[in-house]
């Protein structure tokens, strides 16, 4: 990237980690960046390549939003993180890329995470009566309900799942 970055946007944490550049912003400054980013000469990141949501269970900012953008003129990758808790909403940047559609749309999903100003903010991967967010991490293995079929009914089964282990904690500690 520019040598000039960090001129023309001081209040970014810039780092590269092996040879990708990344920069971690704040949720309030998401749209200016994504618009600066894709309009300014010297960077010309005219392609969103994907977005993506990160589950951090038992931190402040529970979840992290990655956006990769692509710089055909520079052929340069450039990734933008920004982290948000439970209760926040992110701006959606549909108005700058038409094809974070989708995407806003999984990661909503998926994980819970609110785009604001979203043109469709709905469920995509899974059933519209679907209840949680089954990529969070306190999401539990087998779901909420059980789906069987009846062989002597001769129909599909939908019951409520009853667990033994209401809630699954995670150590994250090496078993070995």
């Amino acid at each position: 990237m520019n040598s000039n970055f960090k001129n023309l946007l001081p209040y970014v944490f810039y780092q590269i980690i092996n040879k990708e550049e990344i920069i971690t912003i704040f949720k309030e400054d998401l749209l200016f960046v994504i618009n600066f980013l894709k309009m300014h000469f010297s960077y010309q990141y005219e392609l969103l390549t994907s977005i993506s949501g990160i589950d951090f269970l038992g931190l402040t900012y529970r979840f992290g939003i990655v956006y990769d953008f692509l710089s055909l003129r520079f052929n340069t990758r450039l990734r933008v993180k920004i982290y948000v808790n439970e209760i926040s909403t992110v701006n959606s940047i549909t108005s700058i890329f038409i094809n974070a559609n989708w995407w806003e749309r999984e990661v909503w999903d998926m994980f819970g995470i609110y785009f604001n100003n979203h043109p469709g903010l709905r469920r995509i991967l899974t059933d519209y009566g679907f209840e949680s967010f089954p990529l969070r991490k306190d999401f539990p293995l087998s779901g909420y309900i059980d789906l069987r079929y009846d062989s002597f009914k001769k129909k599909i089964i939908v019951e409520p799942l009853e667990l033994s282990q209401s809630f699954r904690t995670f150590t994250f500690e090496s078993q070995w």
